[in-house]
């Protein structure tokens, strides 16, 4: 039944020449290339609390997409079925196994975490930001690239993070020894999770002698998510008892240092790691050590150059 529906959409797509096509494929970049780094923004520059709350659900709902991928083990839809043909250069671009959706969850990490944030104050922003999950998701069936329930359950498993999570924050309430706790034990799990999908058997199945999906290169995501936490953890830890970081509201620098985090970072993720520590070290811990120093240079690196500037700025 799901790979009759993506036929059908495959059919429409065909029907109308495309014509959608680069619509639905930049509203999945868009989830995966440009929005993971708002709540980078909005930590140093918004609401540290709310960016902190972001970063949390990011880095969570990560880990957990990572797990569940490496543990199902699905097939992408066009080996499922060889009647599959994705739209453009979705097959190239989709990384990872099928189940569930990456870019759902993604884009529910985010767009799900300002709807949270919003919902009470700019309601036309907690609506967009549904509209945007469901574009998000559909997308993904609409290229060819997931099944109905790879979408449904990546939505899911993140929506039920958020919620978590908010109530979480809410009963810590700042309190450092249980947020030291917490960051302990999320190490635990990141140790648990590195051993478990290194370990595991996976599914080796051949075509012609040669191997449908290579479960290595399946497990690139979750290092990266598994390297990410971790950089949070350690990041988090380290501001929270030594940065004390407090953001500069009427420092006509921040929004320009802002901008200039984002540059640094999104620079390093697209070109730099890849060339350098990825390149040197391998998909596995080149991508875990690549994103471990990004996230831990937004909690621990980019708020102390703010905060300096920020004094200069009043110093003169």
């Amino acid at each position: 039944m799901d790979i009759q529906y993506l036929l059908w959409l495959q059919e429409l797509r065909n029907a109308t020449g495309g014509v959608f096509d680069e619509f639905f494929n930049g509203i999945s970049k868009v989830a995966v290339d440009l929005m993971p780094f708002l709540p980078f923004f909005i930590f140093w520059c918004v609401d540290k609390k709310w960016g902190h709350r972001f970063l949390v659900t990011f880095g969570i709902s990560g880990l957990l997409n990572g797990i569940i991928k490496l543990t199902v083990c699905a097939y992408r839809p066009w080996i499922r079925s060889d009647l599959i043909e994705p739209a453009g250069d979705s097959k190239v671009a989709a990384t990872g196994y099928s189940f569930p959706s990456g870019h759902t969850t993604e884009a529910t990490a985010v767009y799900g975490t300002v709807f949270s944030w919003q919902k009470k104050t700019r309601r036309w922003l907690a609506v967009l930001s549904g509209v945007l999950i469901a574009l998000t998701g559909f997308s993904r069936n609409f290229l060819g690239v997931h099944t109905p329930q790879d979408v449904v359950v990546g939505f899911t498993v993140t929506l039920i993070s958020i919620l978590v999570i908010g109530r979480a924050q809410e009963r810590i309430n700042g309190d450092e020894r249980k947020l030291d706790n917490l960051s302990f034990a999320g190490l635990l799990v990141i140790i648990g999770t590195l051993i478990y999908i290194m370990l595991k058997p996976y599914p080796m199945d051949y075509v012609d002698g040669v191997l449908l999906v290579d479960p290595n290169k399946m497990m690139n995501d979750t290092f990266k998510a598994c390297g990410a936490f971790t950089g949070f953890l350690a990041g988090s830890y380290v501001e929270r008892h030594f940065i004390h970081y407090e953001i500069p509201f009427g420092s006509k620098n921040l929004p320009i240092l802002g901008f200039a985090g984002f540059l640094i970072t999104y620079s390093w993720k697209e070109y730099f790691a890849p060339a350098t520590i990825v390149a040197a070290l391998g998909g596995h811990w080149g991508h875990f050590i690549s994103r471990f120093i990004m996230w831990f240079f937004v909690m621990a690196v980019w708020p102390i150059v703010i905060t300096k500037f920020s004094k200069c700025e009043k110093q003169s």
